[in-house]
């Protein structure tokens, strides 16, 4: 017997918790985690002393960086006062939490429905679009990743969901993306925008109109792979869902508070949406926290009618304390700011690489969510491994993936991607540090090119 007292080695943690506990999105005899003693900043410091920078902030949510004992003070003063309220309870925290979010998001997103984390706010957004409009048809993107629960699975394209199909929720639809049809490679910017729109425009139509209860979009796409959109491509759906008297709904969970160089990632598109899903960067994940932000127009259905949905964690004043001190870290610290100026300087700095790197491809950034193709050929464009590959076609990139991890750095490298995406407190000098990591695991990839 293990007593509380008693300090694990590090081997003790991997086993055990192998063991006793099932890791997500894996075949659990392969799983290989990193036992992590202490975080800081932009590093992880794991059992044997080393240092590991974090160029991805955990799943991309730890957007002030680790360790921050403002959080930690936020949190014991919260548990010192009162840990847990019923949802028809209310306290301070929640009171000032829920007007800090009425002040940083645009428009008449004034209401805050309290989750648990990004999946539980897509998912009650779904049940809230569908109360609100007493329409059932949820239409989401194929590339798109909005969370494990069968909601959010069956809403994204993500293929992690194709193992779940049986289980998926009825009445999801699925764009394609506005990338990939009708040739759009060779057609001019003006031409992919008006045949997206039509297309987005012809799948309402074919729908029903009048089924449709929401769109939902990421507001800047991430886990697929930071697929950008067509300049005035949102704002074109908006335009149509605003037609048809359809809702739009933005999945900031990734791209939200400063993710993007702004509070979310829809505002770089010019649109206001009728809700928004946060969760992710709205605690900067030191604690587990969802929100469903809604406009006043939705909200007043609700004055007088009973709104059925509820979870029993709704408001938890341990959690949104944590929300609340990560909001003031970001305005006081001036985090959004630098997620900019680092952004730009990213960016310069995978340019000035390609001279010496073939194998770089396109790399699309947004503020500090960003993504670099990996080449197999630089004539074709064609990836080191396709979109959802697997087995033997992940052989040069699991390669990549052992190198970056070997030489202490954290990411995440999927089929063709690197993901590059710090928290947004990192330095030009630790950008250098992350970009030579991944530089010298770029070796790899340079070798392997086939032209």
């Amino acid at each position: 017997m293990i007593t509380k007292e008693q300090t694990l080695t590090k081997e003790q943690i991997i086993s055990d918790s192998k063991e006793f506990s099932l890791f997500s999105w894996s075949a659990q005899a392969s799983v290989n985690p990193i036992a992590i003693e202490r975080a800081e900043g932009v590093y992880l410091y794991d059992y044997d002393g080393n240092k590991i920078i974090d160029f991805s902030s955990g799943l991309m949510s730890v957007n002030i960086g680790h360790g921050d004992q403002r959080v930690t003070d936020a949190v014991v003063e919260q548990m010192q006062k009162v840990s847990f309220v019923t949802p028809s309870c209310t306290t301070e925290v929640r009171a000032k939490l829920s007007r800090k979010l009425a002040e940083i998001c645009p428009g008449d997103l004034n209401k805050a429905f309290y989750t648990l984390c990004g999946t539980s706010s897509i998912d009650n957004a779904i049940k809230l679009a569908r109360l609100y409009t007493g329409r059932h048809k949820i239409i989401g993107r194929y590339r798109a990743f909005h969370g494990g629960s069968i909601g959010g699975m069956t809403v994204g394209g993500d293929p992690r969901k194709l193992a779940n199909d049986s289980q998926q929720m009825p009445n999801a639809v699925h764009l394609d993306d506005p990338y990939y049809f009708f040739g759009m490679k060779d057609l001019d910017d003006a031409t992919k925008l008006s045949l997206s729109l039509e297309y987005v425009e012809r799948v309402i139509h074919l729908e029903g109109k009048t089924n449709i209860a929401a769109f939902i979009f990421e507001g800047e796409s991430g886990s697929s792979g930071c697929l950008h959109y067509p300049k005035g491509y949102l704002k074109g759906v908006k335009a149509l869902c605003e037609k048809y008297g359809i809702l739009f709904v933005a999945d900031e969970v990734m791209s939200g508070f400063g993710r993007t160089g702004q509070w979310f990632g829809f505002q770089n598109h010019d649109i206001i949406p009728d809700m928004v899903c946060m969760a992710k960067g709205l605690t900067a994940s030191y604690l587990p926290l969802g929100c469903l932000m809604v406009s006043d127009k939705i909200a007043e259905k609700y004055e007088n009618t009973p709104m059925m949905i509820g979870l029993t964690y709704n408001g938890h004043p341990v959690a949104l304390a944590a929300a609340l001190a990560v909001i003031n870290i970001y305005e006081s610290d001036n985090l959004i700011a630098n997620t900019r100026k680092m952004g730009a300087y990213l960016e310069s700095r995978i340019e000035a690489m390609r001279s010496q790197h073939p194998s770089m491809g396109t790399f699309r950034n947004t503020g500090l969510l960003g993504c670099l193709d990996i080449l197999k050929s630089r004539k074709t464009g064609e990836l080191i491994a396709p979109y959802n590959a697997a087995g033997d076609d992940l052989k040069v990139t699991n390669q990549i993936a052992a190198k970056v991890r070997e030489l202490g750095l954290y990411t995440f490298v999927r089929w063709g991607y690197i993901f590059i995406a710090p928290p947004l407190c990192v330095t030009e000098s630790e950008i250098e540090e992350g970009l030579a990591i991944i530089g010298e695991a770029l070796k790899i990839a340079d070798a392997a090119l086939i032209d």
